[in-house]
């Protein structure tokens, strides 16, 4: 079983978010990147199902030199190599340019399984691994909290509003992992430093075969026009009074008379 798994290095969500000087962008100095956290369900079932039927395990993953911590973070965990794409002219991309990169590679590697988180905290587009998908012509399915696999083929449960999907395919498939399909499991010491032992292969747009002018930031589809920070909310204000009836009485005094709202 070769299964490959996309991942995202993006920065942690306890970090603070400040909006760069060009207004459509993030300050990067003082944040701390780590691996997506849907992503590490991802990494954890592709262990899982290898620990279970053998096989290998790929990471690959998009982005500038520091890209390469959350793919060593996915090596400790126990993945067997990586694959990182990068090169300065796909900086920036959007995510359909994202996914044809990645869809690029995949097509150059053997592959039974495709598992990704099923959004990133970072953008929260839910875009990259359907569009994956749809590039390579196999099946995707998403938000995925149990999994299955049987010879060639493969049944999920699928998060849906208001329940749950049982759905079979046959393999290969993409599916994207939600929370509550697994614990991910902490690198170890030792598997820390074999990671720092283990494959990763570089790529770049020419390595893949990609045309330029599909990638990078000039040739978005989607452009941000700006970023603004949520409007700062009023303070809370406390309503007083010696028993229910006086809280009730003054709460709708400050309603009529202040808030102006009733």
């Amino acid at each position: 079983m070769d299964i490959v798994v996309l991942v995202k290095q993006v920065p942690d969500t306890e970090s603070l978010i400040q909006i760069a000087g060009d207004g459509v962008s993030i300050k990067t100095d003082d944040l701390k990147w780590v691996i997506n956290p849907y992503d590490e369900f991802a990494v954890e079932e592709a262990l899982r199902i290898r620990e279970a039927q053998g096989g290998t395990v790929t990471i690959l993953s998009m982005g500038p030199a520091k890209t390469v911590e959350a793919i060593r973070t996915a090596l400790a965990m126990g993945a067997d190599k990586g694959i990182h794409i990068n090169d300065p002219i796909a900086e920036g991309s959007d995510s359909l340019g994202i996914s044809k990169l990645l869809a690029a590679v995949l097509k150059k590697i053997p592959f039974d399984l495709i598992i990704a988180g099923m959004r990133a905290v970072d953008g929260d587009n839910y875009q990259v691994a359907s569009a994956v998908a749809e590039f390579l012509g196999i099946p995707q399915i998403t938000q995925v909290t149990k999994q299955e696999i049987t010879g060639k083929k493969i049944r999920l449960n699928q998060v849906v509003e208001g329940g749950v999907a049982v759905i079979e395919a046959d393999l290969p498939v993409l599916f994207t992992a939600q929370r509550g399909l697994n614990e991910p499991r902490y690198a170890s010491l030792p598997g820390i430093m074999k990671a720092k032992k283990k494959p990763l292969e570089i790529k770049t747009v020419g390595d893949l075969g990609v045309d330029a002018g599909q990638v990078g930031v000039k040739n978005r589809k989607v452009k941000i026009a700006a970023l603004k920070l949520p409007p700062t909310r009023k303070s809370v204000m406390m309503i007083k009074g010696e028993d229910p009836a006086a809280l009730a009485a003054n709460l709708v005094h400050k309603l009529h008379e202040e808030a102006k709202v009733i």
